[in-house]
Parts: structure tokens; sequence; C-alpha cells
């Protein structure tokens, strides 16, 4: 049924949530997942130009994203291998987060997206805005959300 299922995480508790999920059903089809972090882009230095250079701040910053993403890939590697489903991890760097979503599905050739919502409605969602209804409005991949 589904044989490579994307799951964006961001290791809060709540994509940890749609991550069993999607580890479970890996596992019941026989799947495999495909796990991606997305982080987002240095935006500059909040010290102006009297503090530390923005090319040391901003390599500062991937090293310190890129430390984070293999922390969470060693924990889901883990709970995969111990349930007997392959995984593959990627971590990257944009600010487009839906689109790296449904770019890395369809190149990676998923046939599910599996993710996790805040749950945001009203004012919030419209002002903070919701990366997960982003992917459900442009996906052409079925995508199961979880709260």
């Amino acid at each position: 049924m589904f044989e490579k299922i994307l799951v964006p995480t961001d290791g809060t508790r709540l994509s940890q949530k749609a991550f069993d999920k999607a580890l479970s059903l890996a596992k019941v089809t026989g799947g495999m997942l495909v796990v991606l972090r997305v982080w987002p882009k240095f935006s500059g230095s909040p010290y102006g130009s009297y503090g530390p250079s923005e090319e040391i701040l901003a390599q500062a910053h991937v090293r310190q994203q890129q430390s984070l993403s293999e922390k969470l890939f060693v924990a889901v590697e883990k709970q995969a291998r111990a349930a007997g489903v392959l995984v593959d991890t990627m971590s990257v760097e944009s600010d487009e987060v839906h689109r790296e979503i449904i770019g890395t599905a369809t190149k990676r050739k998923c046939d599910l997206i599996c993710m996790a919502s805040h749950g945001r409605r009203g004012i919030a969602g419209v002002l903070l805005g919701s990366e997960t209804q982003k992917v459900l409005a442009y996906s052409s991949i079925p995508v199961l959300v979880l709260r």
C-alpha cells in the first residue's frame, strides 16, 4: 500500500507522534520512512556591524542546526531499527518548509506524507500560517495529518 512515507519533523513532541504513527504504518505495510528536518536560514546578525562577523554567526548557525538534526536522527534511526523499518534521513536549510516537504516527497517518490499539525485556527492560523495547510493545499501526494 504505502511503500515510502515522508515524515517531516522538527523534533517536537507533536512531530514525534506523527513519526510514531508513520513508523507503525510502515511496519504494517512493509514500507520505509524518509524523515526530513527543515531548518530556517540564518536571518542575519542581531548585533548589526558591532558584533561578530555575520559569516561567523552564519557558520555557527549551520553547525548548530546540523548538530540538532544529527541528534534527532540518531533517535529516529534507533526507533526504526527496533521496529525493523528502513529509514532514510535528510536535513535541509530553507525558509519555505512546505516547498521542501513537497519537493522531497516528489524527488524521493514517496506515496504518503505523514505530518503533525499544531491545530492553529482562525486569526492565529492566518497570522502565523500553517505549513501543514500549505502542504495540503499544494501537494498532489496524499497527506495524513495528525494532532
